[in-house]
């Protein structure tokens, strides 16, 4: 019953996002049978779409544009340089912005059947130096930019811009191996892990995303997000599944990408929610957008209606994971009526709530989060990914559902603190601030408190002409979550420090002042 229900899924979806039109007929065959040929891995994906569709324009970034029959002989010139000193199994580093060159180099790895190892561009030297040692790099492949930075590192590397055009190459055939992509966590601190992405075996994962995302057959996708992120990456995937086009830029500067959006008329903008606030800083534009998706960190409260004010009903947000891919997606409907939700499950994703004794919490009650699909890590490359509950992997956040089923995040783990032989969670805390009109962002922290054993100390950010007072703050806090609640200090900051994703770097907030009753 199981696999009948899946069938029929898969066909309803595919069906209401028009990826089952007619087509000609050796090209359909075509279509299909380059999934079982290659996989649903980024080579299979592009094939399968460059066969069906070879002339439709698959990437364009602020130097050219290709057509995906081009993209896919661009990969396998790339794949035949570096066959000649990468074998199937073997990692290479793959550090770039967001260009066509990154996605040419990615597929090349990958048809090789090597695993690309996909590298934040904010990565030290020494940084890169452990993670080359501790993943056991073969190669790197770099943007120009970061030549001085990767050499320092001292491993073998070869910079992007020498795959000059090739000519004529045998067509490539499928590895040994299928390549698998490495994704480097995107925490605060320390040298961050690799996780092994898992490829899937069918196009369900693709189905349980566009389910609760509309994207359709053509979508022109502006994929803000970095695309050595998971987010980003996955954006990438779902262009290729989508015969669709993605609009590329190395570096996101509001005004300019709401400049290309409208002058390649895309329907979609795959972001992080730190890039909508500085959308909403610049003026608005007229845009096709129907579909603003947004993923990577936490969305402020006070974004999703500002922002739906301005453009419209159209914002998406998916709340996962390196490790579990999503958890849960919320739709415009959703954060019109709960701003600071996280949304459903889609189809096929299971999530639980449960407590220190492994135990259900019932519906309002705060308890650790697990995630199960289809798209869950094979482990990080240096071990499994830990936790489990019932087959379900443990995201390490803290979260609720209420009684509508709908998912919230109250903060990591490790956040939650104890405030006078209490249990007290940053996220409802922050939640509560960001509904005053006058915040902008904010961010809540604990620390240690010789009165009370732990405290919150709240970092604001105002909205421009906006003011606030620590009084007001913490009298709001204390009307609505009670004493425990209530922030010890309230700082104001001109804007939190956030790394490339979003995520606040907690290490560099100021420290707050003492404390000391």
């Amino acid at each position: 019953m199981g696999r009948v229900t899946d069938t029929a899924f898969l066909v309803a979806t595919l069906g209401r996002r028009r990826l089952l039109t007619p087509g000609l007929p050796h090209r359909v065959f075509r279509q299909l049978y380059t999934f079982h040929e290659w996989g649903y891995g980024l080579p299979g994906e592009l094939r399968s779409a460059a066969s069906r569709s070879p002339g439709r324009t698959a990437l364009i970034d602020d130097e050219r544009a290709v057509t995906y029959g081009e993209l896919v002989r661009r990969s396998e010139q790339q794949a035949a340089v570096l066959g000649a000193d990468v074998s199937p199994g073997d990692r290479v580093g793959l550090l770039a912005r967001n260009h066509v060159g990154f996605v040419e180099a990615a597929v090349a790895i990958a048809t090789v059947g090597a695993d690309a190892v996909l590298m934040n561009t904010g990565l030290s030297g020494p940084q890169i130096a452990t993670l080359a040692q501790k993943l056991d790099l073969k190669l790197l492949l770099h943007d120009a930019e970061f030549a001085e930075v990767v050499a320092a590192a001292g491993i073998p590397r070869l910079d992007l811009a020498t795959f000059a055009d090739l000519g004529q190459v045998p067509p490539a055939r499928p590895a040994e191996r299928v390549g698998r992509t490495v994704i480097l966590t995107s925490g605060t601190t320390g040298v961050p892990r690799g996780v092994n992405r898992h490829v899937p075996d069918g196009m369900g994962p693709f189905a349980s995303m566009i389910s609760r995302i509309p994207l359709a057959n053509g979508e022109r996708m502006f994929i803000a997000a970095p695309l050595f992120h998971a987010w980003g990456y996955a954006a990438l995937q779902l262009a290729f599944g989508l015969r669709g086009t993605a609009v590329l830029s190395p570096r996101f500067e509001p005004g300019a990408v709401l400049d290309a959006i409208v002058a390649n008329e895309c329907t979609a903008l795959v972001a992080v929610p730190v890039m909508l606030q500085r959308i909403l800083d610049v003026p608005t534009r007229a845009t096709k957008l129907r579909i603003v998706a947004v993923s990577g960190s936490a969305l402020p409260t006070g974004l999703p209606n500002a922002f739906m004010n301005q453009y419209g009903d159209v914002l998406y947000n998916l709340y996962g994971s390196t490790e579990v891919s999503w958890s849960s997606i919320a739709t415009p409907e959703d954060l019109r009526a709960n701003p600071g939700t996280a949304g459903r499950p889609p189809y096929g994703t299971v999530v639980a709530i449960v407590d220190a004794d492994n135990e259900p919490v019932p519906a309002g009650g705060t308890g650790r989060i697990f995630v199960g699909n289809e798209m869950v890590s094979d482990g990080y490359t240096h071990g499994s990914l830990g936790e489990t509950y019932r087959g379900l992997v443990n995201t390490g956040d803290l979260g609720h559902f209420d009684r509508d089923g709908l998912l919230y995040v109250d903060g990591r783990q490790d956040d939650m603190i104890i405030s006078g032989g209490e249990n007290v969670y940053p996220g409802p805390v922050e939640r509560c601030i960001a509904a005053l009109p006058a915040v902008r962002d904010v961010v809540v922290v604990g620390v240690k408190d010789t009165e009370l054993g732990e405290r919150l100390v709240a970092y604001i950010v105002c909205l421009p002409g906006e003011t606030l007072d620590e009084s007001s703050v913490r009298d709001h806090v204390r009307a609505v979550l009670g004493r425990l609640a209530v922030p010890k200090a309230v700082i104001f900051l001109p804007d939190l420090p956030r790394n490339v994703t979003g995520k606040v770097l907690t290490r560099d907030l100021p420290p707050p002042p003492d404390l000391t009753p």
